[in-house]
């Protein structure tokens, strides 16, 4: 008599897992509509504010690494700096031992045009927190920890194709001078600037 292994219980848990996945897809793309809609109020191109939100973690970077970055060529990289710079959105500076190297700096027009960009995800999912039971909210912490602590567990069992956890720990953490101090929860939405087209 053959022996088989029951595999409701795999089942159950991949079926689990992707409800898991469908849930937290569905919304991050509500949070990623908005953003884009907020993008469009302020006259700034998705890749644009992927630019800026680089230099923000990064603080500057040279314009080959960024162009490595964004998967694009030097020309091309340098053509959307152009357009950033007219803007008063970067800056370049050559670096002094080395004046072939060309940096690329965030200005502060174009930090602040970056936090004014996200702050409609920030405070949508304060409110929407807000909504939450001390009992949901500290089981969503325990579950977001558990989550993070996952994914860095699998990127880092293959950096060919994760690329180096380092580079995503750097982007986790921006630059101190760089952040904006978060609004109290008694704060009203503060007002935000306007950016030229």
């Amino acid at each position: 008599m053959q022996t088989t292994t029951n595999p409701s219980g795999a089942d159950a848990r991949l079926a689990t897992a992707e409800e898991a996945i469908a849930s937290l897809g569905q919304a991050v793309g509500s949070l990623r509509c908005a953003g884009s809609q907020r993008l469009v109020r302020l006259g700034i191109s998705m890749t644009h504010f992927h630019v800026l939100t680089l230099l923000r973690h990064h603080d500057a970077m040279p314009m080959g690494r960024l162009a490595d970055t964004l998967d694009a060529s030097v020309s091309s990289a340098t053509g959307i700096i152009d357009r950033m710079e007219e803007r008063g959105l970067v800056e370049r500076e050559r670096v002094p031992d080395d004046r072939r190297v060309v940096l690329v700096r965030p200005t502060q027009a174009g930090l602040r045009l970056v936090d004014d960009a996200e702050l409609v995800r920030s405070d949508v999912i304060r409110a929407a927190l807000a909504r939450m039971t001390l009992d949901q909210l500290e089981r969503l912490t325990a579950t977001i920890g558990e989550l993070a602590g996952a994914l860095e567990t699998e990127m880092a069992s293959d950096p060919a194709r994760y690329g180096p956890v380092a580079l995503c720990d750097q982007e986790r953490t921006p630059h101190a001078t760089h952040r904006r101090p978060a609004p109290s929860p008694g704060d009203g939405s503060p007002t935000t600037g306007t950016a030229g087209a």
